[in-house]
């Protein structure tokens, strides 16, 4: 257990969440010199790391780019052992990077933040816990992710049942055995990919409860070749600048052809190189895939075309083959084997769009054709995602102005970075900003690089509020929107509009403008003195000046 201690009454800043974002942003604070805690749920850092330890973790952008590039000696020393690394490893990491610069001490474990009220008269925010402590603070930054609301779902009798339940999101820190037993997944999105060939391997039974079915891409995961580490740390600074200017912040080749000019044969042969190299970079086949439903409509068929070659069940491989969105609207998968588990006699698919869940029972699960007994249920069942975990905490910004309702329908900030009528608080990869369309990593360090130049800014200047205007918050959210619907990404019902979570806004949450495009927009309004963003000192310094 981590060492209990107390959280200082004043502080210059409070981060939440100690994951990758927070923990960058601590060693950031403090190389401004600034007094900085963070407080985590958690009794360890890692974020959704910490988290997500279910059977099958694993990153699905590869090792040697899901890694800080802010110190070159930490991105030398640290070898990865597979080309995809895996939940355990990446949780290394993360202490790993926690112990290398010494940011436990700053570190406040099983810690919620319950309010956050901002004081006007004073410009700071008072932070209040779930242990009753309260602190104030110059600053408030959320580094909660994107990814860390899990929730149950809406499935009558969820509480009757009297097996084991699990959720992905909330895994037990020990192993679950689930040798000889019957298990229900219900959810066939990214966790669930992941996990269920693995739990196939052990239960006596696997039945899946499907609602809609994803895309997904083999990994062809493997141990980390000697050759390819050495081409990435031989000239990492070069690849990591080509890597945060590409749309995802991930470095790959984008055929910059559009599918549709190119031949059939051309396709085929392009998606079959594609798909034996592995991974997302397969919806870089055609620049145009996310643009252009004819194009899309070619990547898409490919891919379904594989499923019903690797699944022998002509009819599970058609459930199996999604057909309601076009490829990479939902977050695009990537799997070790996950097609071919259905040919195990130990797994069957259950399709609830022909056949619903009325009820969860004492003993298992009612659909409208069946009464099926288990020992196990696993809840893949996703997240309240990019605003779950910010709309926990009560937040109170000017005029006693709530988030909730300034969110109410739907999230609007300006970059995804500030949110107009809250000075001083940051939203670390927030909504509005490219976060769980690119390689978040990429996306954390140029958010608390952002973020720290503007406190120098600030600091040399004797400021310290900063709050974004309306006005530009309304055109960067207007913005926003002009460039999703130049997509194929809204003609979707995912996550990325809220459409997991009853009575959630229909809105597109992330940028997709793309990582390179953003970075820049970010770099030109800093250059521009911090355009829409309005930077003051505090009323009682100001009035000390004159």
């Amino acid at each position: 257990m981590p060492e209990s201690k107390t959280l200082p009454a004043s502080l210059d800043a409070v981060i939440v969440g100690a994951g990758f974002g927070g923990m960058y942003m601590l060693h950031r604070l403090r190389g401004l010199g600034l007094t900085a805690r963070i407080l985590e749920a958690a009794d360890g850092v890692g974020g959704t790391w910490y988290w997500n330890r279910y059977p099958g973790a694993r990153c699905d952008v590869e090792s040697m780019q899901y890694s800080f590039s802010f110190d070159e000696a930490l991105q030398q020393e640290w070898q990865w052992s597979e080309r995809f690394a895996a939940q355990p490893e990446i949780l290394r990491y993360a202490n790993h990077v926690a112990d290398r610069f010494d940011l436990r001490r700053d570190i406040h474990f099983e810690t919620k933040v319950a309010s956050a009220t901002y004081d006007e008269a004073a410009d700071r925010w008072t932070v209040t816990t779930d242990k009753g402590e309260v602190v104030s603070a110059r600053f408030c930054v959320m580094a909660t992710g994107c990814l860390s609301a899990a929730r149950l779902p809406d499935i009558a009798g969820i509480d009757d049942f009297k097996g084991e339940t699990y959720h992905t999101g909330w895994w037990p820190h020990e192993k679950v055995d689930f040798t000889g037993k019957r298990v229900a997944v219900i959810g066939t999105g990214s966790s669930a990919i992941q996990a269920i060939p693995v739990i196939a391997e052990e239960a006596a039974q696997v039945t899946v409860f499907q609602r809609t079915p994803n895309f997904s891409i083999p990994s062809r995961n493997a141990p980390m070749d000697a050759e390819y580490e050495r081409w990435w740390k031989d000239d990492y600074r070069s690849k990591r600048l080509q890597a945060r200017m590409m749309r995802t912040g991930i470095l790959y080749d984008i055929n910059p052809q559009s599918a549709v000019e190119a031949s059939e044969a051309e396709r085929q042969a392009e998606y079959e190189r594609r798909w034996a190299n592995g991974g997302t970079a397969f919806m870089g086949a055609y620049h145009d895939l996310i643009l252009n439903k004819a194009s899309n409509d070619t990547a898409a068929e490919f891919v379904r075309s594989k499923i019903r070659q690797m699944v022998k069940d002509p009819e599970t491989a058609e459930a199996l083959a999604p057909k309601d969105h076009p490829i990479g609207t939902k977050r695009i998968c990537v799997d070790t084997n996950y097609y071919e588990t259905y040919n195990r006699p130990n797994v069957r698919l259950v399709n609830l769009r022909k056949t619903p869940i009325e009820t969860i029972t004492a003993t298992g699960i009612r659909t409208s054709a069946e009464s099926l007994d288990f020992d196990a249920i696993v809840f893949a069942t996703g997240f309240d995602a990019m605003t779950g975990a910010l709309l926990k905490i009560d937040f109170e910004g000017r005029g006693g102005t709530r988030l909730s309702q300034v969110w109410e329908h739907g999230p609007r900030s300006y970059l995804g970075l500030q949110v107009a009528g809250f000075p001083n608080l940051f939203t670390i990869t927030g909504p509005g900003s490219p976060s769980v369309l690119s390689n978040m990593i990429v996306s954390i360090e140029q958010h608390v690089d952002w973020i720290t130049g503007l406190l120098s800014h600030m600091q040399a200047r004797g400021l310290t509020c900063v709050e974004a205007t309306e006005a530009a918050q309304e055109d960067w959210v207007a913005h926003g929107e002009e460039v999703a619907n130049r997509t194929l990404y809204p003609t979707a019902a995912s996550w990325y509009m809220g459409a997991n979570i009853p009575g959630k806004p229909r809105v597109f949450m992330p940028y997709i403008g793309g990582v390179g495009a953003y970075r820049e927009r970010c770099d030109e309004i800093a250059a521009r003195g911090y355009e829409g963003f309005r930077l003051a000192a505090a009323p009682a310094a100001a009035a000390a000046a004159e």
